[in-house]
């Protein structure tokens, strides 16, 4: 079989998108480099010049689901919007990522709790230092550096609880959106909020 002229050098990412898109179908049990070679339309050896083996392709597909949800995550963040309005379209993005890409997020914390890659590693800080930047700043001496990361901690828990609630089909998703704002009602109005989140008080429009 020969390589389709459309990859251009951009195998690699050409293989990670189709991996992406055979675990979200079968989960990543469906997932081998042979199968992924053939979906490509590349030689059955061609993926083992970007992943030496299985679980670098695991890897490096874990990676790029940590990029995809930071990418999310910073465009629900958006330039406007109070805390509140804020927190609540991060908490949607992030359950909305959750639940399509159901086996893509379990394979992602796997390979974070496993130790394996400085990538993924590195792709997960990126994401928590996005959740971090919709707390607002670290500045106010009244913010509490270990309540700030049990507070994006909880955040993440929470999210991926619901969201693994309407994959399994035990809610559906209306359901699911319901305990979102349930869910960030809670948090943001509890003690651990007042110690972990900067609250800006919006200016006095009004004054003369």
């Amino acid at each position: 079989m020969t390589e389709r002229p459309f990859h251009h050098g951009n195998l690699r990412a050409a293989l990670l998108d189709e991996a992406a898109t055979v675990v979200r179908e079968s989960g990543v049990d469906g997932l081998s480099l042979r199968d992924l070679a053939r979906r490509t339309g590349v030689s059955h050896g061609a993926p083992r010049s970007h992943f030496v083996d299985r679980q670098a392709l695991l890897d490096a597909l874990a990676e790029l689901g940590f990029q995809r949800l930071t990418a999310a995550v910073h465009r629900a963040l958006g330039p406007e919007g109070d805390l509140s309005g804020r927190f609540r379209r991060v908490a949607q993005a992030y359950v909305d990522f959750a639940i399509d890409d159901a086996a893509l997020m379990e394979l992602m914390f796997q390979a974070k709790a496993a130790h394996r890659s400085t990538g993924v590693h590195d792709a997960a800080d990126a994401l928590f230092a996005t959740l971090d930047g919709a707390m607002g700043p670290r500045s106010s001496g009244d913010v509490d550096d270990d309540s700030r990361t049990l507070f994006k901690l909880l955040f993440a828990a929470t999210m991926q609880g619901i969201a693994s609630l309407v994959a399994s089909r035990r809610i559906d998703r209306a359901q699911g959106n319901g305990l979102v704002d349930a869910a960030m009602e809670t948090m943001l109005g509890s003690d651990l909020a007042t110690r972990a989140v900067t609250v800006r008080d919006e200016p006095d429009t009004a004054e003369a």
